[in-house]
């Protein structure tokens, strides 16, 4: 007789009443809420820290042209001169055999735009530049610019 009751109870298949599945909904949305935007921003916060890496790379490479010229690429050569080797300005005696850049190609920043090289700069020798999320120079957040100048 237990037994009967017990698998009675068992095979019940009343699912959930209507007032049971609104509170389900509401509770996962009230968490959703909460939860949602501390992730939504995680890709823009790795596209910003990839672009300093990038930059960082890239001044390296600036700094080794350099080393072995005897002067940074001008804003006319700009980053290309990494790869290739200028034709245009000063042309570099010492220019190293397959370039400065290991992939053999200057990167877009994280989000498709050129990076702006700038030589002088007015705030050092050399600066490059990504404009961030908006690819306009300013901005705050994440279409804030990130220099050379605030990485090194």
């Amino acid at each position: 007789m237990k037994e009967r009751r017990f698998l009675s109870l068992l095979s019940n298949d009343q699912g959930l009443t209507l007032i049971e599945l609104m509170v389900v909904i509401i509770i996962l949305g009230v968490l959703a809420t909460f939860i949602v935007p501390r992730f939504m921003d995680q890709p823009e916060k790795a596209r910003v820290a990839k672009a300093r890496v990038e930059i960082e790379s890239l001044a390296s490479a600036v700094k080794m042209f350099k080393l072995d010229n005897g002067f940074y690429p001008s804003t006319e050569q700009g980053l290309k001169a990494l790869v290739e080797k200028p034709s245009v300005g000063r042309i570099p005696t010492h220019w190293r055999e397959g370039g400065y850049l290991e992939k053999r190609d200057v990167p877009k920043d994280p989000w498709g735009n050129e990076y702006v090289y700038l030589c002088p700069s007015p705030n050092g020798d050399f600066e490059i530049i990504s404009y961030g999320a908006d690819g306009r120079e300013g901005g705050e957040g994440f279409d804030a610019d990130i220099s050379s100048q605030d990485v090194q």
